[in-house]
């Protein structure tokens, strides 16, 4: 993990953070949308959401077995602890992370008005 303070997140990006419910928890998530991007939730108490400004929109790999911001919210970038870079155990999973996520989970606009597919309509 790398310190992290005044980081410029992007998507995609998986973060090391402190869980909202329990802060003793640490969570790796997957950044979804930064500030200002519009997010269309999976299970959230409103099906859009804008991100807030100093808040970020995080989400686990497994869709629906994940405590992330389908259940929690924006998450507050103050939370934030690191970022993850590889996976280091065990051993035999040694490996870069690499940013992916599936198109259907990308920001619908983002907070430069491009759309999830880069044009702007």
């Amino acid at each position: 993990l790398c310190g992290i303070k005044n980081y410029n997140y992007r998507t995609l990006q998986l973060l090391n953070v402190k869980s909202p419910k329990d802060p003793r928890q640490k969570i790796i998530k997957r950044v979804i949308g930064i500030e200002g991007d519009f997010i269309k939730t999976l299970g959230y108490k409103n099906r859009y959401v804008r991100v807030p400004d100093g808040h970020l929109w995080i989400e686990g790999d497994h869709h629906g077995h994940s405590f992330d911001s389908n259940t929690f919210g924006p998450v507050s970038r103050g939370l934030v602890h690191g970022r993850a870079s590889h996976i280091i155990w065990p051993p035999s999973r040694w490996q870069r992370i690499e940013p992916s996520v599936p198109p259907e989970r990308r920001p619908l606009l983002n907070r430069d008005g491009a759309t999830e597919d880069g044009y702007d309509d």
